[in-house]
């Protein structure tokens, strides 16, 4: 069976939003780093899950549409990349779903671990979080 999921890149000043998913057993890459998003719900679109999503788990509906980027797909994975400006500051963002959040820039998401000021540790990026990384480095040459 193959599942989907919409991600959203939100970007501020050269940086992306990042979630820091629950210390939960039992969920994928528990106390990583990722992007906002989730799965599809039966029915829906990426775009209408992306949205969702992010109200969801940040209490926010962008001004702006958020822009298909690209999809991935696996044998049981199809990911779903939208990307948009974050027209807001953190403090007007409510965290709902996660440990915590921040802005990261992309030397920093590179080295593979970002700091969470709300726990004062470092903690490592989700695995998927790679692939999205790659394809804006290879976007800009």
């Amino acid at each position: 069976m193959t599942h989907e999921v919409s991600l959203a890149v939100l970007e501020r000043d050269g940086r992306w939003l990042l979630q820091l998913r629950d210390d939960i057993e039992g969920i994928l890459f528990p106390g990583h780093w990722g992007l906002f998003g989730g799965h599809l719900n039966a029915g829906e679109t990426p775009f209408q899950a992306v949205n969702r999503e992010l109200v969801e788990e940040i209490n926010w509906a962008p001004e702006n549409l958020l822009v298909p980027w690209f999809s991935n797909h696996s044998s049981t994975l199809v990911v779903h990349v939208f990307r948009g400006p974050l027209c807001v500051s953190l403090g007007q963002l409510q965290l709902l779903e996660g440990q915590d959040m921040t802005l990261a820039n992309l030397e920093e998401l590179a080295s593979g671990a970002i700091w969470s000021p709300r726990l004062r540790e470092f903690r490592p990026i989700a695995p998927g979080l790679d692939i999205v990384l790659q394809r804006q480095l290879s976007d800009q040459d």
